[in-house]
């Protein structure tokens, strides 16, 4: 049994190294200038489903473009879930994000979004090593400083592994480790648009309350261009930075809890 979890850590720590080899160290439209290393801090307000399978979420997100200052971009989402099987749930949710320009919060954004996705995860467990896929297929909004709007979609899917330590399940008191990788993908090109990439431990205080710190790498890609005779092959810029993440679940009228995966909702 041990020598099961020492492969299939190894091959956990393997994928990690593969993918963050795959681009350089930028946050989601960070202003330039970039600082090498940002931080994300999230909070999120879960209300897991009840007897008659529905629940929800609220989660808020700030990004800063260096460690713990420079802030410069936040989220507020929020949405219902419906359970059509223990392990398959539906979603539906929208949020708002905001970009700024560091140097000049005053001015106001730089662009904001409206955001609203369709979403189905579905979660499997091996032994202690829990799994969790999620599809989204997203509509965003843009609207930018100088009045000019956009709309794009987007299809997005995450693979998320959850290794608990100390006990067999994720439960009260309960050490765990964390990893996900997630790719976007832009139906009108180009299509591979990026990449995230996380690995983090956490502890769960409770059934309410969940602690999580990591890093993550984001990614862009912008796409290979020929214009006037010269062509400019494929680019890419990523940030890596640091996530500090707090849970906190609402407790419903009912037995034990189910195991529930302290995932990112972002």
């Amino acid at each position: 049994m041990l020598t099961n979890y020492a492969a299939l850590t190894r091959l956990l720590l393997g994928l990690l190294f593969t993918f963050s080899t795959c681009g350089n160290a930028d946050a989601q439209t960070a202003p330039i200038p970039s600082e090498p290393a940002g931080s994300w801090f999230i909070g999120t307000l879960v209300l897991p489903a009840g007897p008659k399978k529905w629940g929800g979420f609220a989660e808020v997100q700030a990004r800063s473009n260096s460690l713990f200052r420079e802030y410069f971009y936040n989220e507020l989402k929020g949405g219902i879930s419906y359970d059509l099987s223990p392990s398959f749930t539906f979603s539906l949710a929208g949020g708002r994000y905001a970009t700024y320009d560091y140097r000049a919060l005053n001015d106001g954004p730089l662009n904001t979004e409206k955001r609203f996705w369709q979403q189905l995860v579905i979660n499997h467990f091996l032994d202690r090593l829990r799994f969790e896929h999620r599809y989204r297929v997203e509509q965003r909004w843009f609207t930018f400083r100088n009045d000019s709007h956009s709309f794009r979609n987007r299809i997005r899917y995450r693979l998320n592994m959850f290794l608990p330590v100390n006990k067999r399940t994720l439960t009260r008191k309960t050490f765990f480790l964390s990893a996900f990788d997630e790719i976007f993908l832009n139906p009108t090109g180009p299509v591979f648009e990026r990449n995230r990439l996380y690995a983090g431990m956490g502890y769960q205080v409770s059934n309410a309350l969940v602690l999580q710190l990591g890093w993550v790498n984001q990614t862009n890609y912008n796409p290979a261009s020929f214009e006037q005779g010269i062509f400019t092959p494929q680019s890419s810029s990523g940030k890596n930075n640091v996530v500090i993440q707090v849970t906190f679940r609402i407790a419903r009228r009912q037995g034990s809890p189910p195991e529930k995966l302290p995932s990112q909702q972002g």
